[in-house]
């Protein structure tokens, strides 16, 4: 059977859903708007739209409603740590609104956007698709052959590549589903600036995101930073929200106790 990542509702009729809003294009936001401490930035990109445009001309758009913060020096669990710069995490040291791609696990990409403070970063963990989603369908399903033919050492027929379904949610909920989704590597967003790239920018919120609706949480797979940094609330999120990658149910709790029973 050949390789087709569908969702499992008709992304047609979600996406002509978003598109009357989303289509339009919103103010982009400036250098000023990244020029913040890195918490504020973390809570200030929720509700932004993500947009980026690939090669083609195709835009691709996406609501983030997750981030984490990693403060710089201070931050035992920030790869700057100490001040320590190299040439991978530089783009942390520039200027706000810098884009920081780099690679995980030898074969996963993570996106970060620099903030005010010495090595400091934000993390975009979570997207909601709101535009373009047969694109993205089509780049994680390449992305998928692509993985399969390299660990196997060869070429993988189609009819051998089996099939998959993806609802909406689970394009981007999670920082490396996101950079496969947008087409986001080091090579082509690595050291940008949001301000004035022409492939990835982000525009203004549609909705208001007070913070109460704003769930502050643990950051994710940084225990071995010791227990003081991996217990602080480094991580926020869009209450409700169902493309964030990981829920803390005991903090959506305690925020709404009644309604969480």
């Amino acid at each position: 059977m050949n390789e087709e990542l569908i969702f499992k509702n008709s992304n047609d009729d979600f996406e002509t859903t978003c598109s009357s809003i989303y289509f339009t294009k919103l103010k982009r936001l400036t250098e000023d708007y990244f020029n913040v401490s890195c918490i504020d930035l973390a809570k200030n990109l929720l509700g932004t739209i993500l947009v980026r445009q690939l090669s083609d001309g195709t835009i691709l758009k996406g609501k983030i409603v997750e981030t984490e913060c990693y403060l710089g020096s201070e931050d035992k669990a920030s790869q700057s740590y100490n001040g320590k710069k190299t040439p991978r995490n530089e783009p942390m040291f520039m200027k706000p609104g810098t884009l920081y791609v780099y690679m995980t696990y030898g074969m996963y990409y993570c996106i970060n956007i620099s903030s005010q403070g010495e090595g400091a970063a934000v993390l975009l963990r979570s997207v909601e698709p709101l535009v373009g989603l047969d694109k993205m369908i089509e780049n994680r399903c390449q992305y998928h052959v692509k993985r399969k033919r390299n660990f196997a050492g060869e070429k993988i027929p189609q009819s051998r590549i089996s099939r998959r379904k993806f609802k909406p949610h689970e394009l981007c909920n999670g920082p490396s589903k996101l950079c496969i989704s947008f087409d986001i590597n080091i090579e082509n967003c690595n050291k940008k600036n949001v301000s004035d790239f022409s492939d990835l920018w982000l525009e203004e919120r549609m909705d208001q995101i007070n913070e109460s609706n704003i769930i502050s949480s643990t950051r994710i797979g940084i225990e071995s930073a010791g227990t003081e940094w991996a217990s602080k609330l480094l991580r926020f999120y869009i209450y409700e929200n169902k493309n964030v990658s990981i829920k803390d149910r005991e903090r959506e709790l305690l925020r709404n106790p009644i309604r969480n029973k």
